[in-house]
């Protein structure tokens, strides 16, 4: 019995992409274009039955972490609302408290990050659940990932963005002015580029599309260099090794998709 060789990357990421959009509208399943792409490779229909069980050994795990969440609030609010016999204003204080939850559970579950929202005062443009195209006053082209912040100053001949939280990918328009992107207490110093910076823990990650970059981890220290396809992270005044990645694929973010090959499922 022949074995099919082994399923290429490129060969799983197509069969979730099916996967996807069959789930939304079913009637692809009918679609010639999907019957020709099955039918092409012996690997395609593999891939996608993998595909297909991924997603059903998936679904399980997802709804009982859901159903954790909900039973651990609802045990908060069962809580809230038994206040001690015989005290009328702690059964008002705690009707308040359950309903301030509800207002909180709601607006989180809509996008809303009580954490964030101090920042989100000082942002010139945000985005909640959504990915979102911003132009600058430049003309530099701005896509904010998903719960992403970010502060413009453009004054005294020099051009500054602050990323308040999440990332940002940034496509810079040639003025001749400087252009900088200040993250983490560090700072990214546009050479002519495309590139994402995107907050993580302490510090920030920086990929670069095209182009080149000057990463520098604090304020007057030393910068590194980026150019296309590579990726560094910086924490606590120091710069990580230099990686070279699939820019492409590390930032399919702003077309609506997420990327993982050879990472645990958890």
């Amino acid at each position: 019995m022949s074995r099919l060789p082994p399923i290429t990357e490129a060969q799983s990421r197509a069969a979730l992409q099916w996967l996807s959009r069959i789930n939304e509208q079913p009637a692809q399943a009918e679609g010639a274009a999907f019957k020709r792409w099955l039918l092409a490779d012996p690997g395609h229909r593999e891939a996608y039955a993998q595909a297909q069980a991924l997603w059903l050994n998936s679904a399980a795990p997802a709804a009982r972490l859901a159903a954790e969440d909900q039973a651990n609030l609802q045990r908060y609010l069962d809580a809230m609302a038994r206040p001690p016999a015989g005290r009328p204003w702690l059964q008002r204080v705690a009707a308040l408290a359950v309903a301030a939850c509800l207002v909180m559970a709601v607006g989180v579950a809509g996008g809303w990050r009580p954490g964030l929202w101090l920042q989100d005062l000082q942002a010139d443009y945000s985005s909640a659940d959504q990915v979102r195209q911003v132009t600058l006053a430049d003309q530099s082209q701005v896509t904010l990932d998903a719960g992403s912040a970010i502060a413009v100053d453009f004054v005294q001949g020099e051009r500054r963005v602050r990323l308040l939280h999440g990332a940002a990918f940034f496509q810079v328009t040639h003025t001749g002015a400087p252009f900088l992107v200040e993250a983490a207490g560090g700072e990214v110093r546009v050479l002519g580029t495309q590139f994402e910076v995107r907050e993580r823990g302490e510090g920030a990650q920086v990929t670069v599309r095209s182009g080149r970059v000057a990463v520098s981890p604090a304020p007057g220290a030393a910068a590194r260099e980026l150019t296309a396809n590579q990726q560094a992270a910086y924490a606590a005044g120091r710069v990580g090794d230099t990686l070279v990645v699939d820019s492409d694929n590390r930032l399919a973010w702003r077309q609506g998709w997420l990327n993982y090959y050879q990472v645990p499922l958890a």
